[in-house]
């Protein structure tokens, strides 16, 4: 049984939990003292807390109790607890594996801070370890060889998703209000709807991805969150450019908070509840999209079943995956550079090895023509937007949450995983390839219990649009977050 801060806290979102500390009602330390029983608590069955520094985030509460004493201001998210995807989030001074096992045997420190680490830590949110993810976030599940598989809190046979599955998991069990997360091809907005969470892909450019990373490739990182006024104010706390970056989101005309309940106006929505390539979908998402759709009708807005046609070119996904192997080349070599080495095949799991040698056969020419089919394929997307439309509303994914296991590689197919990912993974990928922001919403539970989201996109650079139409189907009472009762009872007791 945990204390009475750590079940009274459980649920509440960081807004609510700053708003506690920064009052004086708790403290940071008691704040944190409650996450970490939390995770001692609930974290066993999960596995989504794969690397823990609570001694450090201890010392760094009570230097939070220390500044309010004195009376400094505090900032946004003082004192709450949150978590560190571990994949290419540099934190300083702790180590960071990426889900390779290798690196899990080394357990390298990392001598510095990403960018956005850094206001994460200038927010005022105080981390307490690092989440799971698939071994170089290839795959829309989390299940590594380095750590095992995290599990769904609402039922823990079936995967939270990924790759920032751990992520997602320990905020829709109550572990943190916050954590980090990134996305290459869907891996915010996948464990999102799998876990019954909010979660926001920014806009390529929006959030500098420095000082390694490059704002230009299919990434981009934020967060999982359980409210809207947490998306808004942890944009806010994260947006903006950093040095060298080489693509810049338009910035907002006025702080994301301030989108947080705003009129939307009326808006032209466009709705895809069916599989672009004629492929089957579940359903359940289809359903939940539709529902997603004649909500935003009865809020006052045009709807009509319509699409950006280029969603309909079945080449798209030849082109994605050569530019996800190349990506995934440069990764095993960045592992070895930290390990001072070059690793080997059975050092790295068999679905990425295949990719990265399936990339170091691609000759110069055809990655030339991967790259201008994607640019092509952007300005066909995008130009749906220009013509009038603000929102498309879709699935997030194919299918309801999978089972543990369904992507794992076999003796005779390497690339199993990634072959079952297609079928599972149809919706979010494209806006990476274009660039534009898209935000799974929990609207939908399905007829087993399973948590199944709704997918928002904007245009590119309209993230105001999307917080504010969110918030709005938010306050009409549609949000169906995780509260404990929902979920299996070895995790929500």
């Amino acid at each position: 049984m945990t204390s009475s801060i750590a079940q009274s806290t459980r649920w509440l979102d960081a807004t609510a939990q700053a708003e506690l500390v920064t009052s004086g009602e708790v403290s940071a330390i008691e704040l944190v003292d409650a996450a970490i029983e939390r995770i001692e608590a609930f974290d066993e069955p999960l596995n989504s807390v794969v690397i823990r520094w609570f001694d450090d985030a201890r010392a760094n509460a009570a230097e939070v109790d220390r500044r309010r004493s004195n009376g400094d201001e505090l900032p946004t998210f003082a004192g709450v607890p949150t978590l560190l995807k571990d994949l290419w989030a540099h934190s300083t001074g702790h180590p960071m594996t990426n889900g390779n096992q290798a690196l899990r045997s080394e357990m390298p420190i990392s001598d510095h801070d990403t960018t956005l680490v850094a206001r994460f830590r200038d927010a005022g949110l105080i981390t307490l370890g690092r989440t799971n993810s698939p071994e170089l976030g290839s795959l829309p599940v989390t299940e590594p060889l380095a750590f095992g598989p995290t599990r769904n809190p609402w039922s823990t046979d079936h995967t939270p998703g990924g790759s920032s599955g751990g992520a997602a998991a320990a905020v829709a069990a109550g572990l943190v209000p916050v954590a980090n997360a990134s996305d290459g091809g869907g891996s915010i907005r996948i464990p999102a709807a799998c876990c019954g969470l909010i979660g926001l892909k920014p806009s390529q450019g929006r959030i500098t991805m420095g000082p390694e990373r490059d704002e230009s490739g299919l990434s981009v990182a934020f967060a999982v969150t359980r409210s809207m006024r947490d998306t808004a104010a942890m944009l806010e706390a994260t947006c903006g450019p950093g040095v060298g970056d080489n693509v810049i989101a338009p910035a907002p005309e006025r702080p994301y908070i301030d989108e947080v309940g705003a009129d939307p106006g009326r808006l032209r929505v466009g709705l895809l509840a069916r599989h672009p390539l004629g492929a089957e979908l579940d359903p359940e998402c289809a359903r939940a999209a539709q529902a997603g759709a004649a909500l935003l009708e009865g809020l006052g807005h045009d709807v009509s079943e319509a699409h950006p046609s280029v969603l309909e070119d079945a080449s798209f996904s030849n082109r994605f995956m050569a530019i996800w192997a190349t990506n995934m080349s440069l990764s095993i070599q960045k592992l070895g550079a930290t390990l001072g080495r070059e690793l080997t095949e059975d050092e790295v799991e068999p679905v990425n090895w295949t990719m990265g040698q399936f990339a170091q056969h691609m000759s110069a020419t055809e990655f030339a023509g991967a790259l201008a089919a994607i640019n092509e394929y952007r300005r066909a997307m995008q130009s749906w937007w220009a013509d009038g439309w603000d929102v498309l509303v879709t699935p997030t994914l194919s299918q309801r949450p999978v089972r543990i296991g369904e992507h794992d590689a076999r003796p005779d197919d390497p690339m199993a995983g990634m072959k079952r990912a297609g079928e599972f993974v149809s919706f979010t990928p494209p806006f990476n390839t274009s660039g534009q922001p898209a935000i799974s919403l929990p609207l939908h539970v399905s007829d087993d219990g399973l948590p199944v989201g709704v997918q928002l996109v904007a245009a590119y650079g309209r993230e105001d649009l999307l917080i504010r139409v969110a918030s709005q189907i938010e306050a009409a009472g549609a949000f169906l977050l995780p509260t404990g009762e929902s979920m299996a009872p070895t995790v929500g007791a």
